[in-house]
């Protein structure tokens, strides 16, 4: 992910907009003909780093549906420049997910063709930090069963949820084995756990296990800590992720940031994302841009270890809008430096 800071040295914050359906926008497709075709895909990453140069590169459009389709999930063409979505669940309980094997990278749904795009940008774009999306066992659960389902039966058989969960930990584990076999890395998305989705008990009880196994595991695989992006109210969960020993975490909009990065304070050695509200970039509007990073540098405040993100930059989003962005925070930087 981000690069960490060397003591000593003039302090820099970089851009790190998250772009997925973005990356359609940016070559004038579609997210669900982009989110269907490698060579689509590996043109609309290589085009937007080339335009923003962020770090990391994960590529995908609809990246927490990926595993879901892999296990028999049909994932439905929207209208327009929609985002691509899971049309029907195809299992209509918990306990049918133990009888899943675990999932063939090599040949399982869209998963070899995203990660063919992936190998495609890191070849064409090597000084690029290129990322595989992987989804966590309680967002791949979810998108398996529906999210209404799940949370109905964590109230009448949480031990049977903790079960399911960890049983979906080997597919992971081997898309992970697969993704490094290729020369590439991960990054590692939970965001159907957060709460108020998912409440902080409910977290620590039934989530946090199976969290934790899954990123140890697929940390042995890449060899180092792999990157918990979580989105939502996290803070009440916060201690949790770092339980997992992740060295890389998010700081949403949407929770109480100030807290979140007092928080963080204890732990220097995590890189933390903290994401604008990206309403100024959608809106156009150069002022709120500026006001909204002058708020989120103060956020960021010494820290050694922080990047600013966008959340999932919208497909919307006007890239000379984001290249604002992205000139208005390095003038930043090279004023504090000065």
């Amino acid at each position: 992910m981000v690069q960490q800071q060397p003591p000593g040295q003039a302090r820099s914050i970089p851009f790190s907009p998250s772009v997925y359906e973005h990356a359609a926008r940016v070559i004038d497709r579609s997210p669900w003909d982009v989110s269907r075709d490698c060579d689509l895909l590996a043109r609309g990453h290589i085009k937007a780093f080339g335009l923003y140069e962020h770090c990391p590169v994960v590529v995908g459009i609809d990246i927490y549906n990926l595993e879901a389709e892999a296990y028999g999930a049909m994932v439905e063409e929207p209208a327009g420049n929609g985002i691509p979505a899971i049309s029907g669940h195809p299992f209509g309980n918990v306990r049918e997910l133990l009888s899943l094997e675990p999932l063939n990278p090599k040949t399982d749904g869209r998963i070899p063709t995203v990660i063919e795009a992936a190998r495609r940008v890191a070849d064409e774009c090597p000084q690029a930090d290129v990322r595989v999306p992987l989804g966590g066992p309680f967002s791949v659960a979810a998108n398996l069963v529906g999210f209404e389902t799940l949370l109905c039966e964590i109230r009448t058989d949480p031990d049977l949820i903790v079960k399911a969960l960890r049983h979906l930990v080997a597919g992971q584990v081997a898309f992970c084995a697969e993704v490094v076999r290729q020369g590439l890395d991960i990054a590692f998305f939970e965001s159907a756990a957060t709460p108020p989705l998912l409440s902080p008990q409910s977290f620590r009880d039934i989530e946090l296990g199976p969290l934790e196994e899954t990123m140890n595991r697929t940390a042995a695989v890449v060899g180092h800590p792999v990157p918990c992006i979580i989105g939502g109210d996290t803070l009440p969960i916060l201690d949790d992720i770092l339980r997992t020993g992740t060295g890389y975490v998010c700081c949403p909009a949407k929770t109480d940031q100030h807290a979140f990065m007092e928080k963080m304070r204890v732990h220097p050695e995590v890189m933390v994302r903290i994401n604008m509200d990206p309403r100024g970039i959608t809106a156009k509007n150069q002022a709120d841009v500026q006001k909204e990073v002058d708020r989120v540098l103060a956020l960021a405040d010494n820290r050694p270890n922080v990047c600013i993100g966008t959340g999932c930059l919208p497909f919307e989003a006007d890239p000379e809008v984001v290249l604002y962005t992205k000139q208005y925070i390095l003038s930043k930087n090279a004023r504090e430096n000065v």
